[in-house]
């Protein structure tokens, strides 16, 4: 009998643990989280602290509850930065080749990653979202517009961290795929944040369909009680889609994984 014979075998919780130690030692990705808390909660208290009283005038053309989670929009970006530089900073430092020696089995270590980044994240902006909440209504209160913490505005505090887990799984895939930082940000933003809005261009029910089907906007309707566009799908069955195209590049994911050599 070899050594390799004898060797233990790397399991899920022990791969689970060597990523987040990769996580949490790493400067960068540490930095990149509390952007994503500071500006996701920040900015939304200052853009309610800022419009509050030209929302509860009688000419306002916007709804308080599509800025009462306002922020998180640029936490949408962080998110994408975050989930990249977890992937790709492997494969441009090499470490890939370590990771893969220590935890052989390649789904192994894409679940690993997937189950953390997606826990960490979904944690990360429901806390972020509740926050600026706490923050910002205050100031909606005092001009007689605040929102209470119930239907719409308390699905959009935890559905904000299950559009950042979904972020993090989507651009967790690209990283994999494309195995190149600014490579995987670029296409992730391109089709989060640039294509949902030049999709209105497209004429007719077609273009319609692909504006709600695109996936930034199709999981964004959970996010926020009123969404700035009142023609996407219906907050679950938009996250539903979300879903489903988040588990199709992740099953895309893994297939290249396995197929190409570190």
């Amino acid at each position: 009998m070899n050594a390799t014979d004898t060797a233990p075998r790397t399991g899920f919780t022990q791969a689970l643990h060597a990523e987040w130690i990769k996580l949490v030692t790493v400067r960068s990705t540490r930095w990149i989280m509390i952007a994503t808390f500071v500006l996701g909660a920040g900015l939304t208290i200052v853009i309610c602290w800022s419009q509050a009283e030209t929302l509860a005038s009688p000419d306002a053309q916007e709804s308080p509850g599509s800025f009462i989670t306002w922020g998180m929009m640029i936490a949408q970006i962080t998110t994408v930065v975050l989930a990249a530089v977890v992937v790709t900073n492997e494969y441009g430092t090499g470490m890939i080749r370590s990771t893969l020696t220590a935890v052989p089995s390649r789904g192994r270590v894409l679940a690993a990653k997937a189950v953390l980044l997606a826990g960490l994240m979904f944690v990360l902006g429901t806390t972020t979202a509740l926050v600026g909440y706490l923050g910002a209504n205050p100031f909606l209160e005092n001009e007689g517009i605040g929102l209470r913490l119930e239907g719409g505005v308390a699905r959009s505090m935890y559905g904000n961290g299950l559009l950042l887990a979904g972020i993090a799984l989507c651009t967790m895939a690209v990283g994999f795929i494309l195995r190149n930082t600014a490579a995987t940000i670029s296409v992730v933003l391109a089709v989060m944040l640039v294509l949902g809005n030049m999709a209105n261009l497209i004429p007719g029910t077609f273009g319609e369909w692909v504006v709600k089907l695109l996936p930034g906007n199709a999981g964004s309707s959970i996010a926020s009680p009123v969404p700035f566009n009142p023609n996407l799908l219906d907050p679950w069955t938009g996250f539903a889609v979300f879903v489903a195209e988040a588990a199709a590049l992740v099953v895309l994911a893994y297939v290249l994984l396995r197929r190409r050599d570190a």
